[in-house]
């Protein structure tokens, strides 16, 4: 497997095609594919627009529901010029896991549904002609699977997934294929670590190539005006007169890196890039060393019919309801999103809490309800099982490294997620924890600070694992799976006593909320408030708000969710979870009004 890190590019070195459009597609549930030759071409397929996950957009049950082996095909004409340097396929991804065949040659396999591979097909593609491209793709659940869940098998026989996390469990081919042309001798990587001083940033910097030829590096300002050069494979690029990347108010750079034998280029690469610091002081989160409140959301890549599949309309259409209403800042809650998206996000000046898939560490078939001690099953622990501390452990640490390598030069990524309502209460937690975190502050260049989403299950003083964290997130459902309805205001006095239990045990540490909230049908109307309806939401939302304002230290507030999105059916749901401020086609109920109106008046900035 070849994991890319470069987003692709157009350069005067480098080519893309792409492979996006109609492919075949057929299911496998008996996992004969290969033996019957499906890599140089599916005997009964249909067709299936790439990218787009499958389910919604079939009308039959089995097809929606479909658990197991299936394959897309599709022919690409490669053209013979491109002899002269590398050829691969790029996936920004396949859910959950995939296998790459071309001209019947098996060529990669990649694990991890949200993350992009390259297949290199040099040795097997035929110059200025057709080839074919088959894939095969598994979308099971299981403990080494990120996200987590299982999988039962019906009474006839058909394959069914039981996800452990509330979201439906969408695959396929979700996001853009393209084929990629590069030089033989290339930039593999680089990173970027910012300095302020003063009026100035100093800016460390390493690129990676698979050669011995000089390296030199050109920063461009909006303009188009170069500030700053540098030669070398490593070095120091100074930018006088900086102007940074805030919150809401984001400037971008062109971070040009070129190889080159003299006069001659041998391969150029570029990436734009703010310039911006992070950190955690005095109990605040600092970007730029001013201290920030973040307004924002969970989210979802969900949408209708496309499913989870790459919608660059729906995309777009995120970011102005965000901006709407006064947001700030979004977790990539439960997985790491689309590179558009945060490109997107370096554009408009967002604070992404990026969040790897390790959603679903506890044995529950319903997460939410056993994070509300409403099922009963409260005390089954993922952690003590050895295949989770050993097999399971070094999935995540290989999915967190690529998700630090591809993400790692993004202004907007300000901090990661390592985890999403794990099982923290068991001691069995720590070690997996230690190791997670430890992991990700050796990896990544700019040290941004980590933090997990806590369960309500794990309350302050129970949690074992919070001092891993450098801040402190909270999901917390107070007014809805516990305390409802007219017992609210008993949930907003339990929330306050826990908050002041949090800094108690982690004075130095901000805290914020990651997710809240309560379930809304669009339309409904009732006075006075019962539950489900938009006033009742308001109220909720109302609740927050001035628990939020009683705690200096609670620096940040992500309602549960943008949008309303698709779940596993269930009698707890209907038609997915309703929790969103905003309905699936992207439209506001009434408490996106009021945080409308409490956002715009809160500044980004404390000072």
């Amino acid at each position: 497997m070849a994991f890319e890190s470069l987003y692709p590019r157009v350069t005067p070195s480098r080519r893309i095609q792409d492979m996006c459009g109609s492919w075949d597609f057929q299911f496998d549930p008996d996992s004969k594919g290969v033996a019957e030759g499906w890599t140089a071409g599916l005997p009964n397929p249909t067709d299936m627009p790439v990218p787009a996950s499958f389910a919604d957009v079939f009308t039959d049950k089995y097809s929606r529901e479909y658990t197991g082996d299936f394959w897309y095909a599709t022919t690409v004409f490669v053209p013979g010029e491109w002899q002269n340097g590398n050829v691969d396929i790029r996936f920004d991804s396949a859910t959950h896991a995939a296998t790459v065949f071309v001209n019947g040659a098996e060529v990669t396999s990649h694990e991890g549904g949200f993350l992009p591979f390259v297949a290199h097909i040099n040795e097997v593609v035929k110059w200025n002609d057709y080839n074919t491209v088959a894939v095969k793709v598994n979308n099971e659940l299981s403990w080494q699977t990120l996200p987590v869940g299982e999988v039962h098998t019906l009474g006839d026989g058909t394959k069914m997934s039981a996800p452990y996390f509330d979201f439906y469990n969408y695959s396929g081919l979700q996001r853009n294929v393209r084929l990629l042309f590069t030089p033989f001798e290339r930039i593999e990587d680089f990173e970027v670590v910012h300095h302020i001083n003063g009026s100035n940033a100093h800016i460390d910097y390493a690129v990676s190539t698979n050669g011995e030829h000089d390296v030199e590096v050109i920063v461009l300002d909006e303009d188009g005006t170069q500030v700053a050069r540098a030669t070398g494979k490593e070095g120091t690029l100074v930018i006088e007169d900086v102007q940074l990347w805030n919150l809401r108010a984001a400037y971008l750079y062109r971070f040009v890196v070129r190889i080159t034998d003299g006069d001659r280029l041998i391969d150029e690469y570029f990436d734009e890039i703010g310039v911006r610091t992070v950190e955690i002081k005095d109990c605040q989160i600092l970007v730029n060393g001013r201290p920030v409140y973040l307004k924002g959301f969970g989210r979802h890549e969900d949408s209708n019919v496309h499913g989870r599949g790459f919608d660059a309309v729906m995309n777009k259409r995120d970011f102005e309801d965000m901006k709407w209403i006064g947001a700030n800042s979004f977790r990539t809650s439960h997985y790491p999103y689309a590179e558009e998206q945060l490109y997107e996000a370096d554009r408009d000046g967002f604070f992404v809490i990026d969040e790897v898939a390790a959603v679903g560490m506890m044995k529950s078939l319903m997460n939410f309800l056993d994070a509300a001690g409403g099922s009963g099953t409260a005390q089954k622990t993922y952690f003590e099982e050895e295949s989770v501390q050993t097999e399971t452990l070094e999935v995540h640490k290989r999915t967190l490294r690529e998700l630090v390598t591809r993400d790692k030069r993004h202004a907007s990524v300000c901090a990661w997620s390592l985890l999403n309502e794990p099982d923290s209460k068991v001691p069995e937690a720590v070690p997996y924890f230690e190791a997670i975190f430890d992991l990700v502050r050796e990896i990544d260049p700019q040290k941004r600070p980590r933090s997990y989403a806590s369960v309500m299950m794990a309350p302050a003083g129970t949690d074992t694992t919070h001092h891993v964290a450098d801040f402190i997130m909270l999901n917390r459902y107070h007014g809805w799976y516990v305390n409802s309805g007219y017992a609210s205001a008993d949930g907003a006095t339990m929330m306050r006593a826990e908050l002041e239990k949090w800094h108690e045990l982690e004075p130095d540490k901000p805290l914020m909320f990651t997710e809240y909230g309560a379930d809304t049908m669009a339309g409904v109307h009732k006075l006075p408030s019962v539950m489900w309806s938009e006033e009742y939401q308001v109220e909720i939302m109302k609740m927050w708000a001035e628990i939020f304002d009683s705690y200096d230290w609670v620096v940040g507030e992500q309602p549960w969710n943008l949008n309303d999105f698709q779940t596993t059916e269930g009698i707890m749901r209907v038609d997915g979870n309703k929790k969103g401020l905003f309905t699936r086609d992207r439209q506001p109920k009434m408490a996106a009004f009021f945080l409308r109106d409490r956002w715009t008046a809160i500044p980004d900035y404390k000072n």
